[in-house]
C-alpha cells in the first residue's frame, strides 16, 4: 500500500507536472519517461548474477531502499541545487533510482512467483491489483487537489512529505517478506543461460511482438499528460480525475482479466486487450467533433480496461509460461526487449511534439495519437493474430 502511494504520488502526471515545474522540455520529459524501461537491458545480467545469491530477500530490500530513497530525494532538487542545474540533476537521480529498481524488481519477481502458487496466481494478481488500484486512485484525486489548492513548488513540496512517509513505510514493510526456498537454474555459465529463452521459438516470438507493440504504444501514451497540461490547458485535478478513471477501470479490468485467466490461456487473453489499447488512442480523434472532456474521458476509460489487461497479462504470460529454474532469465530477457522499445517510444514521442510545433494545433493535440492507433489496429489483427493464437 505505501509501495502504490509513493509511484502513484511521484508518476503520472505528477511527474509531468513536476518536470515542467523543473522547466523541462517535451524531449527531455519524453527521455524522463523512457528511462524506466531502458534500464531493464541490465535485469539479464542481474539474472544471472542472482544465481549466486544465498538469499534473495536482503538483496531484495537493499535495492528497493535504494530505489525508495533516491526518486523520493528528487524532491530536494530545488532546496540543493541552482535552477540551471534542476533537470540535469533530475535526470541523474532518477536514473540511478531506476537502476537501483531493475535489480529489485527481478528479485521481487523471483520471489512473489515463488511465494504464490500457480493455480491461484491470475486470481490472486487480480485481486491484489484491485484493491492497489483503488487506494492509487484515491491518492491519486487528493494529488491533484493538493496541487490546484497549493500551486507551485509548495504543492509539490506537500506531496513529497507523504513520498518520503511513505517511502519509509514500504522499505521497513520488505523486512517482513519471507524467505522463500530458491530453485536455481539448471544452467551454471552465463551464455547457455542467456541463450535458453532465445531458443523457445513461442516466447521470443511474442517478446518481440510485444516490444514493437509497446513502441508504437508509447509514442503517444506516456505523452498524454503533456499534451492535457501543456496544449489543451487542463488543470491538475481534472487531469488527476480522468487519471483516476482510468485507474478505476484498470482495478475493474484486473478483477475481469484475472477471473477469465482461469478459463482462457494468458496469450490467448493478451491478444484480447491490444484492439481495445489501439481504440484508445484513436479515440483522440473525436475530439474534432465532440467536447474534450467527454472525448478524454472515453479515452482513459479504454486505456484504463486495455492496459490493466496487458500489464497483468504479460506478468502472468512470462513467471506463467517459462519454466520455474529458468524463470528470472526469461523475465529478464523479456524486460530487456520490451524495454529497449520503450525507452525508443517515448524519446521519439517526446521529439516528434518539438518538430510538430509549426503544424495546426489538431495534430499535436490529436493527430499523432490517432495515427498511433490506425497503426496499432492493423498490427493486432494481422501479426497479432499469429504471434499470440494458441
Amino acid at each position: 500500500m505505501p509501495s502504490t502511494i509513493f509511484g502513484v504520488l511521484l508518476g503520472q502526471p505528477f511527474l509531468t507536472g513536476y518536470l515542467l515545474y523543473l522547466g523541462a522540455t517535451s524531449g527531455q520529459i519524453g527521455f524522463v519517461l523512457a528511462i524506466t524501461t531502458f534500464v531493464n537491458v541490465l535485469q539479464i545480467g542481474i539474472a544471472y548474477w542472482m544465481q549466486k545469491l544465498k538469499r534473495r530477500k536482503w538483496m531484495l530490500v537493499l535495492f528497493v531502499a535504494l530505489h525508495r530513497i533516491l526518486w523520493s530525494s528528487t524532491g530536494l532538487i530545488p532546496f540543493i541545487f541552482s535552477k540551471e542545474y534542476w533537470v540535469s540533476a533530475f535526470i541523474v537521480m532518477y536514473t540511478a533510482a531506476f537502476i537501483a529498481n531493475t535489480a529489485g524488481s527481478v528479485l521481487w519477481t523471483s520471489v512473489i512467483s515463488d511465494i504464490v502458487p500457480a493455480r491461484v496466481r491470475g486470481r490472486y494478481f487480480g485481486i491484489r491489483n484491485t484493491i492497489l488500484n483503488a487506494l492509487g486512485s484515491i491518492a491519486m484525486f487528493a494529488g491533484g487537489t493538493v496541487l490546484d489548492r497549493v500551486p507551485g513548488g509548495e504543492g509539490f513540496l506537500v506531496l513529497y512529505f507523504m513520498i518520503w512517509t511513505c517511502a519509509l513505510l514500504n522499505i521497513l514493510i520488505f523486512l517482513f517478506y519471507p524467505e522463500v526456498p530458491f530453485e536455481r537454474s539448471t544452467e551454471s555459465k552465463f551464455l547457455p543461460m542467456f541463450t535458453r529463452p532465445l531458443r523457445d521459438k513461442s516466447f521470443i516470438r511474442a517478446a518481440f511482438f510485444l516490444a514493437m507493440w509497446l513502441l508504437v504504444q508509447t509514442l503517444v501514451v506516456p505523452m498524454y499528460s503533456y499534451v492535457m497540461l501543456n496544449l489543451l490547458k487542463i488543470n491538475y485535478q481534472t487531469v488527476s480525475g480522468l487519471t483516476v478513471l482510468q485507474t478505476v477501470m484498470m482495478m475493474i479490468s484486473f478483477y475481469i482479466w484475472g477471473n477469465l485467466n482461469a478459463k482462457y490461456s494468458n496469450k490467448k487473453l493478451l491478444y484480447w486487450t491490444l484492439p481495445i489499447i489501439a481504440v484508445s488512442c484513436l479515440s483522440w480523434g473525436l475530439l474534432s467533433i465532440f467536447p474534450t472532456l467527454l472525448v478524454l474521458i472515453i479515452v482513459h476509460t479504454l486505456l484504463g480496461v486495455g492496459v490493466g489487461g496487458f500489464n497483468q497479462l504479460s506478468f502472468n504470460f512470462v513467471i506463467g509460461d517459462t519454466p520455474k529454474t529458468e524463470r528470472a532469465m526469461f523475465f529478464a530477457v523479456y524486460s530487456a526487449v520490451t524495454g529497449f522499445a520503450s525507452f525508443i517510444g517515448p524519446m521519439i514521442g517526446g521529439k516528434v511534439y518539438e518538430w510538430i510545433t509549426d503544424l495546426p494545433l489538431w495534430m499535436q493535440i490529436y493527430g499523432l495519437q490517432a495515427s498511433a492507433g490506425v497503426i496499432m489496429l492493423v498490427m493486432a489483427f494481422t501479426l497479432g493474430r499469429r504471434v499470440l493464437s494458441d
